[in-house]
Order: C-alpha cells, then structure tokens, then sequence
C-alpha cells in the first residue's frame, strides 16, 4: 500500500510502500488481546506478600484451658479468625509472567500495525530530527501535524536532539525500532513511522 512521507514542517515529502504482509492484514483482536495480556503480566512486580500464622509476631500461648469455660476451643493467637492472626491463603511473591510463543510474538505486533494502518492512524514522517533540540519549535511543528497523541517509532539510533525535545512533551513516546511493541502502539491515537523504521521493519519481518 501506498503512504504519503511528511516532513516535520508539514510539507509531503513524497510516498513510500508500505508492505501487505506487515500493514495490510486484517487485525485479528484476539492476538492483540493475547499480547497486551503477555507484556502487562510481564512486567508487573510480584512482590505482594501476606504473613501467614508461621510469619505473625504474637504469642504460641493457648488463649485459655481446653474445657469448662463455655466458649469455643482455642489455641494459640496466631489463627487466621483472630485479629492479628496470619492469612489464610494470603498473596506471596511469585512470577506473573506468561509463556506465549515467539511466532505468535511476532504475528501479533504486524496485526497491531495493520490495525492502526486501516484506521488510517499511521503517519510516516521523513525523519525525526531537530536542529537545535529545542523542545518549543518541536511542539510546533507537532500542531501542524496534529501530533496530541501519538507515539513516535525512529530507526535503530533515536536521534539526541529529537528525544530530548520529545520527552519534556506530554502523551508523546519516542522509541527506536527495537523497542515497538504492541502495547505501547494501542496506547497512543497515533503511530508516527520514520522512513528508517519502516525499512527496519520490513527488514525485520522479511
């Protein structure tokens, strides 16, 4: 398929083909899904811990005698219905990671891509630089463009100038090719390729 190239000035800057095996398949939501699912367990911490009645500081003391008092038998405090007692069943730190294979890995970061190109939501720009790294003439050059929220996919190497103009901006991520992923394309309205990153790209998926 056919893309229009801006520039970061607005102006068309030619087109450029974009491959039908990576942006041109018809997005299946249940990959998506699965994927957006396989990074956020990734990363979450797993440090969520309880103490269970061997962790609690209270006393192994019996709470009063075995028999004659009318009340229900009793032993030490360290019993999940008293207060202060451990947790039954309580969280402990463990791995939230799923396994989810490298194929399927990759199948669904190109339906995520073909997702956001049906939506006419991928904007291919010439190349992500400023001269001055300023971070005042890149957010205006980002309102010609419309860029309110959009993440921004560079070559290889992230230009310094560019990043650190883009970073002091909100609902704008920048990242190099290597680090696309499917969560971060869904989370932005828009998808803004440099000419590096699609050629990276196809080289990628060839």
């Amino acid at each position: 398929m056919q893309a229009n190239v801006m520039t970061l000035d607005a102006a068309t800057a030619g087109t450029i083909e974009l491959s039908d095996t990576i942006f041109g398949l018809e997005p299946r939501s249940d990959l998506i899904h699965r994927m957006v699912r396989y990074q956020t367990l990734k990363r979450m911490a797993g440090t969520h811990h309880a103490q269970d009645r061997s962790e609690v500081n209270v006393t192994g003391k019996k709470m009063y005698k075995q028999k004659g008092t009318g009340s229900a038998r009793h032993g030490d405090k360290s019993v999940p219905q008293w207060r202060g007692g451990g947790k039954a069943f309580g969280p402990k730190p463990r791995s939230h990671a799923i396994e989810l294979p490298k194929k399927v890995r990759a199948l669904a970061l190109k339906h995520a891509l073909s997702a956001k190109a049906k939506a006419g939501e991928i904007v291919v720009i010439d190349k992500a630089v400023v001269a001055d790294g300023k971070t005042k003439g890149l957010k205006a050059s980002f309102a010609k463009l419309e860029f309110k929220n959009v993440l921004i996919i560079d070559g290889a190497d992230l230009e310094p100038g560019f990043a650190r103009a883009a970073r002091n901006l909100p609902n704008i991520d920048v990242l190099p090719v290597q680090g696309i992923n499917v969560y971060d394309i869904l989370r932005r309205k828009k998808l803004v390729l440099t000419r590096a990153a699609v050629e990276a790209l196809e080289a990628r998926f060839k």
